[in-house]
């Protein structure tokens, strides 16, 4: 992988904990979802536009647009399900291990093959992933429905990533980003109108802080998934982008550290090492 693009995936990498974290203060998480959705689209949109992209364009592609919204459903309904089954920790190692998926799927199915090097750092970097926010203690594998819940939402990730990959040998980022982000927000919308029937969230902050909370996620997110697609687009390995994107692990765990004050740092700093070396591995022998 060349080194601009590996510069490409890691910076969104940086960038998704920090809207995550944004999110994560709103206090309805659904209309957050629904209004990064809203953001995201457009954005496409506008950038489409400024760029002079063709939007009908992806006419020649549905059937890839279609895949790319299944595994984002299946992994968003599958996360949320996950999340509020199961503790964070034990779980979203899991969620976060596309990779495995996708290096299942492209040899069982589509007839790719992988040097042992990119394999050995994918099994890194997965592995650092696992031991970074594992926490004595969680037994995830006594929950199997739980863990199911995070295996679908893995396969998602994996799903929409081998998608997405393809979308871009024939479209543009922007082109692929407004379509689906579009044909996102009627299932948002529809649960977040479904959940407001019966539960109600105060918020003291005035509209304007409210609308701000909003948009400034969708905009870096936008940004961290437009790099990932330039990535795909300039012939980067789907297996090697999201092991590369790992590096959002972390980033999100010293962030809960700062405002957490979470402990096992010793663990966390070896943990996050291997999975280092697991990127170093990708980048210099992929």
């Amino acid at each position: 992988m060349e080194l601009i693009v590996a510069g490409m995936v890691l910076l969104s990498a940086a960038i998704h904990p920090i809207w995550n974290l944004f999110l994560k203060q709103e206090p309805d998480t659904q209309l957050g979802y629904l209004g990064l959705t809203i953001v995201l689209a457009a954005c496409g949109l506008v950038h489409a536009l400024i760029a002079g992209s063709d939007l009908w364009s992806v006419g020649a592609v549905l059937p890839l647009i279609f895949v790319s919204w299944c595994g984002q459903i299946l992994y968003g309904t599958s996360l949320t399900a996950t999340l509020n089954r199961g503790d964070l920790s034990a779980y979203y190692p899991i969620i976060r291990a596309s990779p495995v998926f996708i290096v299942i799927v492209g040899v069982a199915l589509l007839g790719t093959s992988y040097s042992w090097y990119v394999l050995l750092g994918i099994t890194m970097a997965v592995a650092g992933g696992f031991v970074l926010l594992y926490r004595r203690g969680t037994h995830f594998l006594e929950d199997p429905k739980t863990l199911t819940f995070a295996l679908l939402a893995m396969s998602g990730t994996g799903i929409y990533s081998l998608a997405d990959a393809d979308l871009m040998k024939t479209l543009e980022p922007e082109v692929q980003l407004f379509w689906i982000e579009l044909l996102l927000i009627p299932v948002y919308l529809m649960l977040y109108l479904r959940r407001r029937t019966h539960t109600r969230y105060d918020d003291p902050r005035p509209p304007s802080a409210r609308a701000v909370m909003l948009i400034v996620p969708g905009i870096m997110a936008y940004g961290s998934y437009y790099l990932i697609l330039m990535a795909y687009q300039m012939g980067a390995e789907v297996a090697a982008v999201t092991s590369l994107r790992q590096a959002s692990i972390p980033i999100s765990v010293m962030l809960g550290g700062l405002f957490l004050r979470e402990g096992a740092i010793l663990r966390r700093l070896l943990a996050a090492l291997l999975l280092a070396a697991g990127i170093v591995v990708i980048v210099v022998m992929g």
